[in-house]
């Protein structure tokens, strides 16, 4: 006997069979029979005849659980294993920076050893797959590498690669779609048929690419385990944008959005999107003899942030603004028999190596931001490294309204500078911002910063101890396979707050010097959390919604939360007053709360 549901995906590979050589892998051959036998004992969609045993598809099975604990390593010789059959310039970028800065994890190893407080963990069997770098696109990065292309990303895998090693788990890398597919037991074929075997990683690092290749190979599969993906994000993904269904009848879909998995699972570049999870990267530092007081001295000399040529356009006034304070260097790419666009009173060095680059920022008083690449990680190190940061203030602030770099990203943020992040987390003395069309007032804060004494300063957080502590709490606490509700940050870390109409929780949190928790909105949803702020509401709601629990005036309305995917931080309405869950942060780590160590 078939069930009635059944009967239309029977008439579907019925037709469609032959379109991809998956189910003919798996036995599909046209017939009722082959079709009902791959139904039942491959995609477990249609249920066996009565009287016959069942037991889930092999897919469906767990793997091999059998593993030890994940004890802090001193030493990164498994992960140079693991990325030695990997090649191409961006890898060599990973491969570089990774052995560049092992020294540093190795210190921070033997210190996190000799905390009696860490807990050792399950060992995680663990898989990198930058998507980015797989293929035809992956060819096209790795040839900008040498050209000025973007780093960023490449020094947020380097840094994971590190960190997940360090913590002692089992490592595997790859920049392969081809053994991307053989490691995940992809079937012959397109992509729609399930995997053969359980997926022996526990977790899965990779970027929106890797995101499309995983789909593209796992068929139903994908669904069943998508709570162990983690995905590399830079400028984050809000939720209103992250359900399918939702973004498109509300007018936020993206081209990168709409995959539908917990926002938490998004890790960013910066703190920048508390509904996502912040992952960071570890910055330069100084020297210890530079961190010493009385040498802090530095030339008088600006390094200008931009190693293309677009990236100068327009900014040649604000440029010569500060020229005429200090000396101006550049570091931009110049293709061979090609002129120089840059202005003549600027002194180019080309493209440097990491090395030489560290090497003149040490030199250098101030790092000049020209208002693209937006938040990158080179600010950071600057600041690491003595200099201040000038940055152009944005006004309007920019954001997919106005901006073609933000169109199309999944996420409504409305960016005021170049840094936010250097702008709001760290400020003066370290970093200025400023309207560059106005050239009085640049030259009088360029002039301000020479008369400034400015000692090298990184942020905990951009450490490695902050960064292995950050990724330990994630794998630790981070369960997105539970069906339960989360269970870190604790109960006891949150802070209700009722916002003002028409501001997010995000702003909400901040102004009091808190940070909005997406994890402990489920403690919110219900009509006691309006109680406890004494809200009377005469009416009470539940809806799809990515500005509920909220609570409007007109009317006495108050709403919860129907669908726990649009628990959104970033979410804002002028008619909307948000109902947002705060917590504290250690100081200089934004991911992780006092309650919650």
């Amino acid at each position: 006997m078939i069930w009635l549901h059944s009967s239309a995906e029977i008439e579907f590979l019925r037709a469609r069979w032959h379109t991809d050589p998956c189910y003919a892998f798996y036995g599909v051959d046209g017939t009722t029979c082959s079709i009902l036998t791959y139904l039942s004992q491959v995609e477990d969609f249609c249920p066996f005849r009565l009287g016959r045993n069942h037991s889930p598809p092999p897919w469906r099975h767990r793997a091999d659980s059998n593993r030890g604990k994940a004890e802090v390593r001193t030493t990164l010789s498994a992960l140079y294993e693991v990325m030695g059959n990997s090649s191409g310039p961006a890898v060599d970028f990973i491969r570089s920076r990774v052995e560049r800065m092992s020294e540093r994890w190795t210190r921070a190893a033997v210190r996190m050893r000799k905390s009696s407080s860490q807990t050792l963990s399950t060992q995680m069997r663990v898989l990198l797959y930058p998507g980015a770098l797989a293929g035809s696109v992956g060819r096209r990065f790795g040839a900008l590498v040498d050209r000025g292309g973007p780093l960023g990303e490449l020094v947020q895998w380097a840094d994971l690669s590190a960190c997940l090693t360090i913590l002692g788990h089992n490592l595997t890398f790859s920049t392969s779609r081809r053994l991307l597919h053989s490691l995940i037991g992809a079937a012959p074929g397109r992509g729609s048929c399930p995997i053969q075997r359980p997926l022996t990683f526990d977790l899965i690092y990779t970027d929106y690419h890797g995101l499309a290749h995983l789909h593209g190979a796992m068929g139903m599969a994908f669904l069943h385990y998508q709570c162990r993906f983690r995905i590399l994000d830079s400028f984050g993904t809000e939720p209103a944008f992250n359900l399918r269904s939702y973004a498109r009848g509300h007018g936020y879909e993206t081209l990168w959005g709409s995959w539908g998995l917990q926002p938490l699972q998004y890790m960013t570049m910066f703190p920048h999107t508390p509904d996502n999870s912040f992952l960071g990267f570890v910055s330069e530092e100084a020297a210890e003899e530079e961190r010493q007081p009385g040498s802090y001295g530095k030339e008088r000399m600006a390094v200008i942030y931009g190693k293309q040529d677009y990236m100068w356009q327009d900014q040649s006034e604000y440029v010569r603004a500060i020229s005429e304070e200090m000396e101006t260097h550049a570091t931009v790419y110049q293709p061979p028999g090609l002129a120089s666009n840059l202005p003549s009173f600027v002194r180019n060095h080309g493209l440097l190596t990491q090395e030489h680059f560290v090497q003149l920022l040490r030199r250098a008083k101030v790092f000049v931001g020209l208002g693209f690449p937006y938040e990158g990680p080179a600010p950071i190190e600057a600041i690491a490294l003595g200099c201040v940061f000038l940055q152009p203030r944005f006004h309007p602030p920019h954001s997919a309204d106005n901006n073609d770099f933000y169109k199309g990203k999944p996420t409504s943020r409305k960016v005021s500078s170049q840094h936010p992040y250097a702008e709001e987390f760290i400020g003066n003395p370290h970093v200025w911002t400023v309207d560059v069309s106005n050239r009085t007032r640049v030259r009088e804060v360029a002039r301000a910063i020479l008369l400034t004494q400015v000692k090298p300063f990184t942020p905990p957080e951009f450490t490695c101890e902050g960064m292995l502590e950050r990724l330990r709490g994630y794998i630790l606490h981070q369960n997105f396979c539970s069906p339960s509700v989360p269970t870190w940050p604790p109960e006891s870390a949150l802070r209700t707050h009722l916002g003002p109409l028409g501001e997010s929780c995000v702003s909400v949190c901040r102004r009091s010097s808190l940070v909005c928790e997406p994890a402990l909105f489920h403690h919110l949803n219900g009509p006691a959390a309006f109680a406890r702020l004494s809200i009377g509401c005469s009416s009470m709601g539940r809806e799809a919604n990515h500005l509920f629990p909220s609570y409007s005036p007109w009317g006495r309305h108050c709403v919860l939360q129907q669908e726990p995917l649009l628990f959104s931080c970033a979410g804002s309405d002028a008619s909307h007053r948000r109902l947002c869950p705060c917590r504290a942060h250690l100081p200089g780590q934004v991911a992780l709360c006092p309650d919650g160590l």
